[in-house]
């Protein structure tokens, strides 16, 4: 079987380069046959693809410890589920996932517009030039065959045992990879961040094939949302790992690899936004292009981040200074060509209309755009940091999460107020009477509750994250008037509740779901406010000692070993009290993996839509004592219910609704 994979991926990279050159043929002189080839050649490398998983999850559903990155990322002791997600869990496999998953979209892509003729050429090929890349990485081995040593690069995930080494068992996978959400996190991430190739590949097509009307955008409104949804989710899914694997008591550190999906997310989001302008009013056509050709750029961008070995973080994958260069090299190309592309074409690019009005919808979208881009700024600035100052000062300095913060938390605020302005304001010019009409009752709610949540933290008082969540509440208050206004009209027509919802979302889904959406970035931002009250506490306690802590009492009863089969360790037996009422047992564990000699903390944590209680056993100690480490945190359940409405709200905005019948009653 890892001879088929082998193989499979050899002949991939043939059929890359025959597709790539077909594609530009075919875009340049309008030749239909030379079209056919570029199409079936994205359809065929996906399939060989497809081959190639395969044959490496039975390798590792085997056993198979002849192949190097099988016996570095497995071990028997491992579960089935974790040796098969092991796949994405080194270089290789994930190269290869991604790999994989961007010609799963570009087979989709060409199967669904095969009968785009003038775009589709162009759109292959971009796509089978994007393989490509990882196609040639996938197989590197095949230097170091033709002159031994040339490159020390182990990006093949076939690559056999060196000769004379013999493996009965594998080394295992990274322990802190061992958790059910790293089964889900990195599809989901690559989900998101390959899935942007086909807006991005369209986009290309429009500005290569001088097609630079709407179609190009038409096209990929609902890729664009599939793959911003699923990046979404793997970044949710990360944090929510992070929280509950990593033991600090956080669920984002503001790490480089982090930031690298964050990255394209901003860019995306701003793109989403702004493609509305562009369809309504026929503005914003080289704001469009340059945000999704940053988007993707990003994307790739990230990865290089995560594989280059140029930024530390505990999520990076170590790898030689060749393999950065290489990546590098890469994105630098694919951004000179795309942009280069955009600026020859830009004189064509004209806004058919203009902002009449610094009040009203489009200006709107344009400042949204704005305060995007200055976030992006801010991430890339403070992520790419200690690398320029290594380069130009010759010693590395970080930019903690102060920084991130500090800068980043009032252009969030603003933009979090944007979300409930936006969609309320008028197209071309807003009145007064309309903003009276829309923004009066949402705004005093947001007074009232600035006010009355500053009382009540009066003691803490932290106001940026009162203004937070007093900003929360407005934008609470306008999708609610704009369902009560809209379910009202309806039910005046003989609709009841139910059916005034459906209806709604049958005729303007992208509108009331997008609220539902927003409503979900309002639960995130009050509990991301909820960290200002963070509390953090280190404490030794004996064997029938206690802890109080905020009307909490832990109390330490005893620690029992952990004799698992691949990890050793203890785990503490902690009795949580509320006001002398007992609540909970939290068993916080401190183990040690011995085939990777790696300790790890898991912690308790007892949750409430309110706060959690956070437990971390850091150490037993000779005399039976154990060293905890506790943390409070407030409203951090209200990121994750955000995470819910947010995914909620966008299948509600991609739901598909059967075409509705006239209902001459309901639309007078």
């Amino acid at each position: 079987m890892s001879d088929l994979g082998s193989f499979a991926l050899r002949l991939a990279l043939l059929i890359a380069v025959t597709g790539t050159v077909a594609g530009v043929l075919a875009g340049l002189r309008k030749r239909s046959d030379w079209a056919e080839v570029a199409r079936r050649s994205v359809l065929a490398v996906f399939a060989l693809l497809c081959v190639a998983m395969l044959a490496l999850f039975f390798a590792f559903y085997s056993h198979d410890y002849s192949l190097l990155y099988v016996a570095n990322h497995s071990a028997r002791s491992m579960s089935l589920g974790y040796r098969l997600a092991a796949l994405w869990g080194g270089q290789a496999g994930s190269l290869m996932l991604w790999c994989w998953m961007l010609t799963a979209y570009g087979a989709a892509a060409v199967i669904v517009n095969r009968r785009q003729t003038t775009l589709l050429p162009w759109v292959s090929s971009a796509m089978l030039t994007n393989a490509l890349f990882f196609l040639v990485l996938l197989n590197l081995d095949l230097i170091n065959q033709i002159s031994p040593g040339a490159m020390d690069l182990h990006t093949h995930p076939f690559e056999p045992l060196p000769p004379g080494t013999v493996m009965s068992d594998g080394t295992g996978l990274n322990p802190l990879l061992q958790h059910p959400a790293m089964m889900i996190h990195p599809v989901m991430l690559y989900t998101g961040l390959t899935g942007f190739a086909v807006p991005f590949a369209f986009a290309f097509a429009a500005l290569a094939s001088g097609e630079l009307g709407t179609a190009w955008m038409r096209i990929t409104r609902r890729w664009t949302l599939w793959a911003w949804f699923f990046l979404s989710i793997g970044i949710l899914l990360g944090g929510h790992w992070a929280y509950e694997v990593l033991g600090w008591g956080g669920y984002w550190a503001w790490d480089p690899v982090e930031n690298s999906s964050l990255m394209p997310w901003l860019a995306a989001t701003a793109y989403l936004h702004s493609v509305m302008v562009q369809e309504k009013r026929d503005m914003l056509k080289i704001w469009n292009l340059v945000l999704i050709g940053l988007t993707y750029s990003l994307c790739l961008f990230g990865t290089m981040l995560t594989r280059s070995g140029l930024v530390r973080s505990v999520h990076a994958f170590a790898q030689t200074e060749i393999f950065g260069q290489l990546f590098l090299g890469y994105v630098v190309l694919t951004v000179v060509l795309y942009f280069g592309v955009l600026f020859l074409r830009r004189k064509r690019l004209g806004a058919t209309n203009e902002i009449d009005s610094v009040l009203s919808r489009e200006s709107g979208f344009v400042i949204n755009n704005w305060l995007f881009m200055a976030l992006l700024g801010i991430v890339v600035t403070g992520t790419l940091w200690p690398k320029l100052t290594e380069w130009l000062l010759g010693v590395e300095q970080s930019m903690g999460p102060k920084f991130f913060n500090m800068l980043g938390a009032p252009i969030g605020i603003f933009l979090l107020f944007l979300t409930g302005v936006g969609p309320l304001i008028a197209w071309r010019r807003a009145t007064p009477a309309n903003l009276r009409r829309q923004f009066f009752w949402p705004a005093i709610i947001g007074v009232v509750a600035f006010a009355a949540l500053g009382i009540a933290t009066r003691d803490q008082f932290v106001g940026l994250a009162v203004l937070t969540w007093a900003t929360g509440a407005f934008v609470v208050a306008t999708i609610a008037q704009e369902y009560w206004r809209a379910v009202s009209a309806r039910m005046r027509h003989g609709e009841n509740v139910l059916e005034a919802l459906r209806t709604l979302m049958r005729k303007n889904q992208r509108r009331y779901g997008g609220y539902v959406v927003h409503l979900g970035m309002v639960f995130l931002f009050v509990g991301f406010a909820g960290a200002a009250f963070n509390e953090e506490h280190l404490e030794n306690v004996s064997v029938g000692g206690s802890v109080e802590l905020n009307g909490y009492r832990l109390e330490y009863r005893t620690a029992r070993p952990l004799p698992a089969q691949h990890y050793g360790g203890a785990e503490a037996r902690i009795a949580l009290f509320k006001h002398d009422r007992p609540i909970a047992t939290m068993r916080p564990e401190r183990r040690m993996y011995w085939l990777e000699e790696q300790p790890v903390s898991i912690p308790a944590v007892y949750s409430t839509f309110r706060e959690d209680l956070y437990v971390v056993l850091t150490a037993i100690e000779a005399d039976g004592s154990a060293t905890l480490k506790i943390y409070r945190n407030p409203l951090v359940n209200w990121i994750w219910a955000g995470g819910y409405t947010f995914v909620l709200g966008t299948i509600l905005v991609m739901w598909p609704h059967p075409a509705a019948r006239p209902n001459r009653g309901a639309e007078a």
